[in-house]
């Protein structure tokens, strides 16, 4: 069973993620800030790194660009969902090596499909 990292900071938010991973067969482990991430990730190798841009302290940005980095991170596949939808933001989302960008609301179709794709 793979396990999906959130990292969330909204309560309603992250009940909704975990809810879609869980019932597409996934292990969730949950943070709510970059630096709590950061002590899990510390611990455990999840699979796959879900990514709130708007984060206390820290930004999913900022994490994002450590996480790749980081040898240890650097191939764990991360999608930031975010409701920063411009194209900037796409833009620096990928420059700083997110493997996908994904706008909220979440439409539960491309989130699972885009999961699986990157899981493969």
């Amino acid at each position: 069973m793979s396990t999906v990292l959130v990292v969330e900071d909204s309560v309603t938010e992250m009940q909704i993620l975990t809810s879609y991973l869980q019932q597409a067969g996934l292990m969730v482990v949950s943070a709510q800030s970059g630096e709590e991430a950061q002590v899990k990730l510390s611990s455990q190798r999840p699979d796959l790194i879900v990514l709130d841009v708007i984060l206390p302290g820290q930004s999913g940005f900022e994490l994002c660009r450590e996480l790749k980095a980081d040898p240890r991170t650097s191939g764990i596949p991360v999608i930031i969902c975010s409701t920063k939808d411009t194209e900037v933001d796409k833009m620096w989302g990928n420059l700083l090596g997110a493997n996908a960008y994904i706008p909220k609301p979440v439409d539960q179709t491309l989130f699972l499909t885009t999961i699986r794709q990157l899981l493969k």
